[in-house]
């Protein structure tokens, strides 16, 4: 169970799809809090409670601007994440390229089948 002072982190945040479409959304520009809920399906206050999750953990910056709350993304909280993930490439690479030769010898097989 989170508590209020507990901080969430990087990882809890980007684990919600809901949450990385409003970073990819609040990564083209800043929008209220009003603009954000109006992209999704589902009602203002989960907008607003995944809102509050991403602020809690340093990943977007919510300020007042009159009677707005204008949402901006803060990149550098991704940082960690991006470079947890990043370890990880050349082994996801390595095996998508032996996927796609695996996947090359069977067309080139059933190819060579259908010409029988």
């Amino acid at each position: 169970m989170v508590t209020e002072l507990t901080r969430r982190d990087v990882f809890q945040a980007i684990a919600d799809p809901v949450r990385r479409d409003i970073i990819t959304l609040l990564a083209e520009k800043a929008l209220t809090v009003n603009a954000v809920a109006d992209q999704f399906d589902i009602s203002r206050p989960a907008v607003s409670k995944h809102l509050k999750i991403l602020e809690e953990c340093g990943l977007i910056a919510i300020h007042k601007q009159g009677r707005e709350r204008i949402c901006m993304i803060q990149p550098r909280s991704l940082v960690p994440a991006f470079l947890w993930l990043e370890q990880y490439r050349s082994l996801w690479e390595e095996r998508i390229d032996s996927f796609e030769e695996y996947v090359n010898q069977l067309n080139a097989e059933r190819k060579k089948k259908e010409k029988e």
